[in-house]
């Protein structure tokens, strides 16, 4: 049984009667060029209800066009006829074997770690660190039409700048501090908002089971900016404090005002070692210049020696301390003895880490005379001998 095979090629059609089964790919093609009258600098492509019967260069042409099974309609079948010019192939084949162009084996691999906004020194310890970031994604932040509050992505991208900041890095690493997760406070969540004012908790910021998790609360009030960057590090210190203490007594006042010399004084030394993140000193990039040039704004920060530096670092530390203390009804000048100390010895260590190479900030895990625990020890005799006086007057 035969039937006929309309050819269509560019607006052009041409009708070919007595075409069977058997006729081949070949075939097709053959007549499919001779009734379009296409020239050989043409290779041609035919399809069927959108499927490729036929195509030059095909070994496999010698086959039947049409299988046995193919149903033909009584007009017969129209065939769809594309062609592409020779020249353009070769022209393409000759561009990709051109030597000078990489391959995907052969092409550059992108370094797929993000860039540090802190650079070489803005990576986070290997294991005292923290463990997940989580950004509030629940209230779709950024992303309604109109919004003018940063997107959750701008969220995660600030709480990374907080886990890798070089000071936190100091702090954890130095107390060997593992943090499950640092998460950003939810800001519109009243519920949350009461249930931590009635605890008495910080509400910018607060500490699930002594480290497992760490909220911070990065936005501002009317949600249309996150807060200083500063101010974020002071909360996350504050809520690492809570690591060890509940409370606000002194104790935790102390470990707290410890732990501020010690991220100032990592970024403070950063400066001295003329360390620059795209022109910019880590400490301008923390927002704490004013603070670790203290006092001092006759002479530039280059003049002074790491002994003025300190002395800056500390009177900055107890200004800042004094004021929140003030909230709990507790003199600073009830842990400033102990925060000078610790100021004296962690510049003594510092200058011994220099002396022996490098050895770790705060000592090795087990070594039991590191400054941070004679400090923290320190802190809890204070607080024991206060208890036992207030036990006597009663």
């Amino acid at each position: 049984m035969f039937f006929s095979v309309t050819f269509s090629f560019k607006g052009k059609t041409s009708t070919v009667s007595n075409i069977f089964h058997e006729t081949t790919k070949a075939a097709l093609l053959s007549l499919a060029r001779q009734h379009l009258e296409v020239g050989d600098d043409i290779l041609l492509k035919l399809l069927h209800k959108g499927k490729i019967i036929a195509q030059d260069a095909i070994s496999a042409n010698d086959e039947p066009a049409f299988s046995q099974d193919a149903k033909i309609q009584n007009n017969g079948v129209k065939v769809i006829v594309m062609g592409t010019e020779t020249k353009g192939i070769e022209a393409l084949n000759s561009k990709k074997s051109d030597p000078l162009m990489r391959g995907f084996d052969e092409a550059p691999k992108r370094n797929t770690q993000p860039l540090s906004y802190w650079g070489i020194h803005g990576q986070q310890h290997k294991v005292y660190k923290f463990c997940r970031l989580q950004e509030c994604t629940d209230a779709s932040f950024g992303t309604r039409p109109g919004a003018t509050t940063p997107h959750a992505f701008e969220a995660r991208r600030l709480l990374e700048k907080l886990a890798s900041d070089p000071g936190i890095v100091a702090i954890l690493t130095s107390r060997e501090l593992v943090v499950g997760t640092l998460g950003e406070m939810d800001p519109i969540d009243d519920r949350l908002m009461q249930k931590k004012q009635q605890e008495g908790a910080c509400l910018l910021g607060y500490n699930t089971n002594h480290g497992m998790r760490i909220d911070v609360k990065l936005r501002t009030d009317d949600l249309s900016s996150f807060r200083p960057y500063s101010e974020l590090a002071s909360t996350l210190i504050h809520e690492l404090s809570h690591n060890w203490v509940g409370e606000h007594n002194t104790l935790f006042w102390t470990n707290y005002a410890n732990m501020r010399c010690e991220y100032l004084w990592k970024h403070a030394l950063l400066m001295l070692g003329g360390e620059f993140v795209n022109g910019e000193r880590t400490a301008e990039l923390a927002e704490i210049v004013h603070m670790i040039h203290y006092g001092n704004n006759q002479k530039s920060i280059a003049s002074l020696d790491k002994a003025q530096l300190m002395e800056n670092i500390y009177k900055s530390v107890i200004d800042e301390t004094a004021r929140e203390m003030a909230q709990h009804r507790i003199p600073v000048q009830m842990i400033a003895p102990s925060v000078l100390l610790f100021t004296q010895d962690l510049m003594k260590e510092t200058q011994h880490i220099v002396s022996n190479g490098g050895q770790k900030l705060g000592g090795s895990a087990g070594d039991s005379g590191s400054v941070k625990e004679l400090a923290l020890a320190a802190a809890e005799r204070r607080a024991r001998e206060e208890a036992k006086k207030r036990d006597e007057k009663r």
